[in-house]
């Protein structure tokens, strides 16, 4: 796969525990077609982000005049025409190792989906280590999935809406010393599954550890429909990508997300290939 460069009017009475969307049909004489509506959002804990700290963080996806932008745009294209077919609506985005922007990329992605026509993203962070998409973001991180497996806490009280339209994430909650037990538990098992199944036309990312640091990624990877791995230009070695390809699924394996990629020695590009 190569893939080219890179971040209310619902009906309120029929809200679920995550997030609803709703499509309405117009009337034969003003058109046969379907409008997409948004999302409301009132089951989620509505928190705006720091857009100036986020937009510092490289979240270039929030900037609109941002020359990254349709790199993410031309990485979301072809991740849809590869997904939409069959419901591959499940992505991991990890690294080979720390430092090489799996969580930006990761961010930018979610922001990007959720500007496309009609899909709802939820990221999800996974980096049960350290989770760190909250503080990108410039968000507070009282509570994340670790704290729905271990302590029951209820998913809709984990979900924060931050301001995007079509985006809702979760991340935060304590730090796990054994995440990859975790990963492997019945509970997020069956919470992924909810996910997955849950919505039409919804993306869910999850940011999860470097494949050569930890066994979170292994762990996670059967969890999935789709991989993307972030190498970083002028860092990430030959070796070490072979390593980590070797330990993901070839039929999940979307491609990689080639990062901090310069053209002209001009501007930070991630890239997909």
């Amino acid at each position: 796969m190569n893939l080219q460069k890179a971040s209310d009017k619902t009906d309120r009475n029929k809200l679920d525990d995550l997030q609803t969307t709703n499509t309405n049909t117009k009337s034969e004489s003003e058109t046969n077609s379907l409008e997409w509506v948004s999302p409301v959002y009132s089951s989620s804990v509505n928190i705006n982000i720091n857009k100036a700290k986020a937009i510092e963080n490289r979240c270039v996806s929030l900037n609109n005049n941002a020359p990254e932008i349709d790199f993410y745009k031309i990485i979301r294209t072809q991740i849809l025409q590869k997904t939409n077919t069959n419901k591959r609506n499940l992505i991991m985005v990890t690294s080979t190792n720390p430092g090489e922007g799996k969580t930006i990329t990761a961010i930018n992605l979610a922001i990007t989906f959720a500007k496309e026509f009609k899909n709802t993203v939820l990221l999800v962070d996974c980096d049960l280590k350290q989770q760190k998409i909250h503080q990108y973001l410039g968000l507070p991180g009282e509570k994340g999935i670790s704290d729905y497996i271990l302590n029951n806490i209820p998913v809709d009280k984990l979900i924060i809406w931050p301001g995007i339209e079509k985006l809702s994430l979760i991340s935060g909650g304590s730090i796990i010393k054994d995440s990859a037990e975790l990963i492997n538990s019945p509970k997020m098992k069956f919470i992924i599954n909810e996910m997955k199944n849950r919505y039409d036309n919804r993306y869910i990312f999850f940011d999860v550890p470097p494949i050569l640091k930890v066994a979170d990624a292994v762990a996670f990877a059967p969890l999935v429909d789709s991989i993307l791995l972030v190498v970083q230009a002028g860092k990430t070695d030959i070796n070490d990508i072979k390593k980590a390809i070797d330990l993901i699924p070839k039929e999940k394996f979307l491609g990689f997300v080639f990062n901090r990629n310069r053209l002209d020695n001009k501007i930070y590009r991630p890239s997909h290939k």
